[in-house]
């Protein structure tokens, strides 16, 4: 019993390395960039720039932002959180935390090749709309989380320190605050998430979530959107098997709800959201994305693609692949297994410090 129970342990260890060794160098680049965000994107300037008001034009220009970095969605968490906690309100952080893992140049390249026009051409306006759509209803319904409190201290000080600073000494600062707080608090959550999310699969194996997923007489979209949503799924990374999943018979709209679902959504991500912003915004983020890839889904099928017919040719596939693939930065397996030993390393200093009471 005690070495079965060992064996199970192991098993959630190496599925949760698995799993952050595809997103860890995403993530360590991500904080480095959050960083320099941080100092250059003072509270002042996101106002100046409609990013920190309430204002529609805030929420087009992150979701349009989004929608052209090839991050998935780990790594978009430290971005987003910089963005929040350097003065932008819930609406653009939450639709640039949607468009950036759900789309990119380098997923319309496949989904064009793999999964033909007239889907792909659905998932570019939804990639769109989507965000647009929960950041203006986060702007509108926020609660006591629209945006960072009593950030005037916060304005001076980066003003002074702007003001005075060279740019060598300003990223030195940036990076300062993102390896040593911001790592720490999103480190914490996103690898307890991927902890929860390796614990998942060794309960119900992906391999029997595939059978489930490949069997056109029991998908249902809202069975999609579960499983996607406690998936780690890359926007980029999963196409090929949503392909795979429509030429075995799978509705189109399978497609874009499990695109949109899995890539917006998954344990750690709204792990960090809630505990980083609050359960209020994870809430409404989470059930915004689960209708919306639900109705998107259901217009698909009934409306849009009625008749649909798959398109995925082999060599057409491989072509595109290639293609993509040229596009794709894939990361040496020691600089992924250095970057996820930073982060465990991270998640376990701040575990410790929360014990302990400091943070």
């Amino acid at each position: 019993m005690i070495i079965e129970f060992w064996s199970f342990l192991v098993s959630i260890f190496k599925s949760s390395v698995i799993m952050l060794n595809s997103a860890s160098v995403w993530m360590t680049i991500s904080f480095a960039i959050a960083g320099v965000l941080h100092e250059y994107l003072s509270p002042d300037k996101m106002r100046r720039r409609s990013i920190g008001t309430n204002k529609i034009s805030g929420v087009f220009w992150t979701t349009i932002s989004g929608m052209f970095i090839p991050i998935c969605s780990c790594g978009t968490i430290p971005l987003g959180i910089s963005l929040y906690y350097s003065g932008a309100y819930l609406g653009p952080t939450l639709a640039f935390m949607t468009s950036t893992p759900m789309i990119n140049p380098i997923a319309v390249i496949l989904a064009w090749g793999l999964l033909g026009k007239e889907i792909t051409i659905i998932y570019i306006i939804t990639g769109f709309v989507a965000p647009m759509i929960i950041g203006i209803v986060a702007n509108k319904f926020g609660g006591e989380e629209l945006h960072v409190k009593d950030l005037e201290e916060e304005i001076e000080r980066r003003t002074l320190i702007f003001d005075e600073s060279t740019n060598i000494e300003k990223i030195k600062t940036g990076l300062k605050w993102s390896f040593t707080e911001l790592a720490v608090t999103v480190s914490k959550y996103a690898v307890s998430g991927i902890l929860i999310a390796g614990l998942v699969f060794n309960i119900f194996p992906q391999s029997a979530i595939q059978t489930y997923l490949g069997n056109p007489g029991f998908v249902s979209l809202f069975g999609i959107t579960v499983i996607a949503a406690l998936m780690y799924v890359c926007a980029v990374g999963h196409i090929p098997f949503i392909a795979a999943l429509v030429a075995s018979g799978a509705a189109p709209g399978v497609a874009i709800t499990f695109l949109m679902a899995g890539a917006a959504t998954n344990i750690p991500e709204l792990l960090t959201i809630s505990k980083t912003i609050g359960k209020r915004s994870m809430i409404m983020y989470f059930s915004m994305v689960t209708i919306i890839s639900n109705i998107v889904g259901y217009i698909t099928n009934r409306l849009l693609l009625p008749g649909f017919k798959p398109v995925l040719d082999y060599d057409a596939a491989s072509h595109t692949i290639s293609k993509a693939n040229k596009l794709i930065f894939v990361a040496p397996e020691w600089l992924k297994y250095t970057c996820t030993a930073i982060l465990f390393a991270y998640a376990i200093y701040g575990l410790y410090n929360a014990i302990k009471g400091k943070k």
